[in-house]
């Protein structure tokens, strides 16, 4: 069985930084696609961040240069480190794990992030 537990969310001026974790267990996320995506408040879900099994990164225009997408293959967790963070960064994070050859995404249950101006 696939879980994945997100932590690492909170309250953090303009300007803060934040770190991100996904914990996974029964999906390595060294093999397979591992993402992060948020939703804010009425808005639709949107992409993030990528990383993929052979370590290249892709991210969303909004957020480049100031996340970093990276993972430990030996805790098997994904983080998403956040800088110079804004007001409308604020939603919650979902991270997310997807198995290429089952064409099968797993998501975890979110954290809050919220910044404040």
């Amino acid at each position: 069985q696939v879980q994945l537990v997100e932590s690492g969310g909170g309250l953090v001026q303009a300007g803060g930084s934040l770190r991100l974790s996904c914990a996974a267990s029964g999906i390595s996320f060294s093999t397979n696609l591992a993402r992060w995506y948020r939703q804010a408040p009425g808005k639709q879900r949107e992409f993030v961040a990528a990383i993929t099994s052979g370590d290249s990164a892709n991210y969303a225009d909004s957020v480049k240069g100031r996340f970093t997408i990276s993972r430990d293959n030996t805790k098997n967790i994904l983080y998403l480190q956040m800088n110079s963070l804004k007001p409308e960064d604020t939603a919650i994070y979902y991270c997310q794990a997807f198995n290429i050859q089952l064409s099968r995404a797993y998501w975890g249950q979110g954290t809050q992030v919220t910044v404040s101006s």
